[in-house]
């Protein structure tokens, strides 16, 4: 059954109302007609089966039918803090961290980052990347969107650090597995996962990280493309909080 996410206003006590985008998708692609059931979620974990009464070509209606459908999110809350990586990697990591459970993604710059940003197209970047997250999460029939952040500083990132309950750094020099420091966290706590970019951290980053509280993690005995390397680590989360 197709998803669609609407602002938390278009959904009352007993209709929604989708607008934007979505209603040429109903329209014309999907081809929908009065009768139709689809699912509608309002972004703050309120997910409902409706029912379309009618389609225009601004806005389409539905009844809500049923309330309280399961939630497939992550027992955490996981924010990919990634390395701001070459070409359109890190549209990848978005999409498919999105369909592993991720809350949130947070691009950033280090010493080695190579990516060279154009301030006048930040604007426009991120509205493509929150899109692809949009769309990962309908096809993933997640009950929220993660939130695509702007990108920051490596000073910036190092500030975000003490705001969760757990930081995690994934260095390749490191033995610790990132397995027995997932052991250690209770379910609802927020976690920051930081994925440096192709180049990987300088070791004075490293302990930058660690002063700011940081914890060292392995993500195996294997180097990973950083691309890979988000995935790996939402994989192990996913496999400790919901098997």
């Amino acid at each position: 059954m197709q998803r669609y996410f609407v602002e938390p206003g278009q959904m009352s006590s007993g209709t929604v109302t989708i607008v934007g985008d979505d209603v040429n998708h109903i329209v014309k692609v999907m081809r929908a007609r009065a009768g139709d059931e689809i699912i509608c979620c309002n972004g703050l974990g309120r997910d409902v089966k409706a029912v379309i009464e009618s389609l225009g070509a601004e806005e389409v209606t539905a009844r809500i039918v049923e309330e309280n459908l399961p939630s497939r999110e992550m027992p955490v809350y996981v924010t990919i803090a990634q390395g701001l990586p070459k070409s359109d990697k890190i549209e990848f990591v978005i999409q498919k961290g999105t369909e592993l459970g991720a809350f949130s993604f947070l691009p950033f710059t280090s010493q080695r980052t190579v990516v060279k940003l154009d301030d006048k197209k930040e604007k426009k970047r991120r509205e493509r990347w929150q899109k692809i997250a949009k769309e990962a999460a309908e096809q993933s029939h997640r009950s929220r969107v993660p939130v695509v952040q702007n990108v920051c500083s490596w000073r910036g990132l190092l500030a975000l650090a003490p705001e969760f309950d757990y930081a995690l750094f994934a260095y390749e020099k490191e033995e610790g597995a990132l397995a027995r420091s997932l052991q250690d966290i209770p379910p609802g706590s927020r976690v920051l996962l930081v994925v440096g970019p192709e180049g990987g951290f300088d070791e004075s980053e490293v302990k930058e990280a660690e002063d700011a509280g940081m914890r060292i993690v392995s993500l195996g005995r294997r180097i990973l493309r950083t691309e890979t390397a988000a995935l790996y680590g939402l994989s192990c989360i996913s496999y400790q909080f919901e098997r």
